[in-house]
């Protein structure tokens, strides 16, 4: 279970292969000077509701990651993000889109762990 550290302060904890495809769409997002928001329901034993951020390229932001390899990343679960981030709701963290048997195993809710 890794996190982004937001404005050194804040933390959003996340799983780590859920966290490597949202850092690719946020990098992109940012890269291209963007603003947006990112928005998840509380994790169970969490409190009870959801949370919006918004970022913009002059806050701090650090991914940090439980693991040290880095997943292979699914093109379709990405493209999914980033079409979320596009919107004006901002990019809603979703579960993974399965594309074929071989990433099956990984369809687990973005902040479980």
């Amino acid at each position: 279970m890794g996190f982004i550290m937001y404005d050194s302060t804040s933390q959003l904890h996340i799983e780590d292969r859920a966290l490597a495809h949202l850092k690719v769409v946020i990098a992109t997002k940012l890269r291209r000077n963007e603003s947006f928001t990112v928005s998840w329901t509380h994790a169970e034993g969490d409190a009870y509701g959801r949370s919006t951020i918004w970022l913009h390229p002059s806050i701090p932001l650090r991914f940090t990651f439980e693991g040290r390899q880095q997943p292979a990343l699914n093109p379709r679960w990405i493209e999914e993000l980033m079409q979320s981030a596009n919107s004006t709701g901002g990019i809603t963290l979703v579960d993974e889109v399965v594309q074929d048997s071989s990433i099956e195993g990984h369809d687990k809710s973005p902040t479980s762990g």
